[in-house]
């Protein structure tokens, strides 16, 4: 069977990235199908780096074993931090109440990070920065200017990757070379331009945990401040996906001695992979919802999704685009 190579490009949403490993999970099993560059933010640059250590070891069964090990870990099986059901949410909502008076340079306490411990114990960083299966564009954005600032596969460290998905709210600024960051989310989420133009292939895979669209007005207050949580994070990937529909038609309509990255758009295959009904349905606190049960029934909604989106456009990967980026980004 024939090899075909796609890139991916992964969304962060905090606990709702088990979507995404049920997705990748699902993908893995795919002899068929391999990949060039990952594109991650926050919970998808866990994912993104998770997967591609993996790969580095194990192939495609030590990927699904890393990502199944640091997944099973952040749900408090082996570290203790999970809540149970029915104080999860109330805890939750206290936590991001309490976000909004107290900084972490205030508290002490609400600066420890758990995933520091788990990111450390499932990663091997110095391995993968000397031979990573895979490009990576990992996603901060630098404190003091807003700007995007996408590390790559040979400089990655647990900082780099914790930077990715630092909450400003629930944790301290992670500084690098002198400059501080916070998560990706505010600058890409994720950065789709690096899979178009760096990369040799020219399938893109886009696994989104947000809908594009939502079809209730907000009235309430908590619903009011979600979907502005919501569209923090949405808008920076939406307005990159307008500017490459726009660039994808001016290119189009110059004939003679394109430029490379004209090129490069021009044959760029963009494939969406989503849950609207699911994600709609999920609060925003359920993005900070460790339990084990929850986190396995995204995954398992993932693998089924994968599963479906495989049946329907397997036939368009290497061929042609199975979604209208003009009609959704336009």
């Amino acid at each position: 069977m024939k090899t075909l190579t796609v890139n991916l490009a992964l969304q962060g949403g905090g606990a709702h990235g088990a979507f995404t490993w049920g997705v990748l999970d699902r993908l893995l099993e795919e002899e068929w199908l391999e990949f060039e560059g990952i594109s991650g933010t926050s919970a998808g640059a866990m994912n993104a780096v998770l997967l591609a250590d993996g790969w580095r070891s194990g192939g495609r069964c030590g990927a699904r074993a890393k990502l199944g090990q640091f997944w099973l870990a952040v749900s408090g099986s082996k570290h203790g931090f999970e809540l149970p059901g029915k104080i999860h949410q109330p805890m939750a909502r206290w936590l991001m109440h309490t976000t909004q008076y107290v900084s972490p340079y205030d508290v002490g306490m609400l600066d420890s990070n758990p995933l520091r411990k788990i990111v450390d114990e499932c990663i091997s960083f110095a391995a993968l920065r000397k031979n990573s299966p895979f490009k990576l564009y990992i996603a901060a954005t630098e404190v003091s200017s807003g700007k995007l600032r996408l590390f790559n596969e040979q400089e990655l460290t647990s900082d780099h990757l914790l930077a990715s998905a630092c909450l400003p709210s629930i944790h301290r600024a992670i500084e690098l070379d002198g400059k501080h960051y916070w998560d990706g989310g505010f600058s890409a989420n994720p950065a789709v331009s690096p899979l178009v133009y760096d990369c040799d292939s020219h399938d893109i895979l886009l696994v989104l945990l947000q809908p594009l669209e939502r079809g209730k007005l907000p009235m309430t207050a908590d619903s009011i401040a979600e979907r502005v949580a919501d569209m923090g994070f949405q808008n920076t990937f939406m307005a990159e996906m307008r500017e490459i529909v726009r660039q994808k038609s001016q290119a189009h309509r110059r004939r003679f001695f394109p430029a490379r990255a004209e090129r490069q758009l021009k044959k760029m295959r963009l494939h969406l992979l989503k849950n609207e009904e699911l994600f709609s349905e999920l609060g925003r606190l359920t993005k900070y919802d460790n339990r084990q049960s929850f986190l396995l029934s995204l995954k398992e909604a993932g693998r089924i999704r994968a599963a479906q989106w495989l049946a329907q456009h397997r036939p368009k990967i290497g061929r042609a685009a199975s979604c209208d980026i003009q009609q959704l980004f336009g």
